[in-house]
């Protein structure tokens, strides 16, 4: 019962905001960040936490404060525009929304159907990266994690769907993932998020982080490069621009003494480089560091165990 009224309540928010332009209706996801803030004060303290982690003693705390509540503005901004997209993204249109940027070579890959594997980050708008390519015309399965509540992970999929975006559930997902790379499909995975401790442990802002094997596993067997991109937004406004910034060819690894740890750093440098470029968009509430390696204290947030529903909730897709 409780997920139905949490399905209808979210279906109703989104049918009053369908009454008003977007650009309004993220004015007033800004305002529910403020609100978010003063009410859940412990999200923005993780997020500093994380900041400094990262960032260290180059940022002060004034900046530190500032970059975390607009990645909270981010956040909200986000899931108003996920109401949006299925509307505005279209064949047609999504040219006035989404500007492309040094995507020429990603686009040769995937033109040639050979099969790619695409990561990106919790970072600008990863629902509309894959919304994008998918309304392009590119078979692209977006692997993922569903939903805790069933009615809306039935809807969030029935939007997807509407623009050819397939998906693919994150458990048992390698006994399928190698057929789509196989027919020339682009494959999808959010990549930073936290593995456990039976994760290859890579850098990431200077910091060892644990990062899911699996899709250089993938990468490695079926010969297949990573392309590296993301969708960064360029104004307060639904303006967003599309870019790779690193696309990795099987050769450069073939012959790397530990091929799966020196692919598994190299896309997660990939993705701290855009992160760098516009820090204010990545999702510093997601306990990236929580898992630490072996004889290694833990960070402050890796102490709290407490789950929050608004990172849970986008982990594991990679549609935009």
């Amino acid at each position: 019962m409780l997920d139905r009224l949490v399905y209808l309540a979210v279906r109703m928010v989104a049918t009053i905001m369908q009454m008003f332009p977007i650009n309004l209706n993220l004015r007033t996801a800004r305002l529910l960040a403020a609100l978010w803030n003063r009410l859940m004060p412990r999200h923005h303290r993780r997020a500093c936490e994380h900041l400094r982690l990262a960032y260290g003693e180059q940022l002060s705390d004034d900046q530190i404060r500032r970059v975390a509540f607009k990645s909270m503005q981010q956040l909200t901004m986000l899931a108003v525009e996920m109401f949006f997209t299925p509307r505005l993204i279209n064949l047609w249109t999504w040219s006035r929304y989404v500007e492309l940027k040094r995507i020429e070579p990603a686009l040769e890959i995937l033109l040639s159907r050979r099969g790619a594997i695409m990561v990106t980050g919790h970072y600008g708008s990863w629902e509309l990266l894959g919304f994008t390519l998918a309304t392009l015309g590119f078979p692209l399965t977006a692997v993922m994690r569903p939903l805790d509540n069933p009615y809306l992970n039935r809807w969030l999929m029935d939007v997807r769907a509407k623009r050819g975006l397939e998906l693919l559930y994150k458990k048992g997902a390698s006994r399928s993932a190698g057929d789509i790379l196989r027919n020339g499909g682009l494959l999808c995975f959010i990549a930073d998020q936290n593995a456990g401790r039976k994760g290859e442990f890579v850098d990431f802002f200077g910091v060892k982080a644990s990062t899911y094997k699996s899709i250089a596993l993938l990468a490695m067997e079926h010969r297949v490069p990573i392309i590296a991109g993301y969708a960064r937004r360029k104004s307060d406004r639904f303006e967003y621009e599309l870019a790779c910034n690193r696309i990795i060819e099987p050769e450069e690894w073939t012959d790397r003494p530990d091929p799966l740890h020196w692919l598994t750093q190299e896309y997660t440098a990939a993705i701290e480089a855009f992160v760098r470029e516009a820090p204010e968009q990545y999702l510093w509430i997601h306990r990236r560091w929580k898992s630490r390696p072996r004889n290694e204290r833990p960070t402050p947030s890796a102490q709290d165990e407490r789950p929050l529903e608004a990172s849970q909730n986008r982990e594991g897709i990679v549609a935009g």
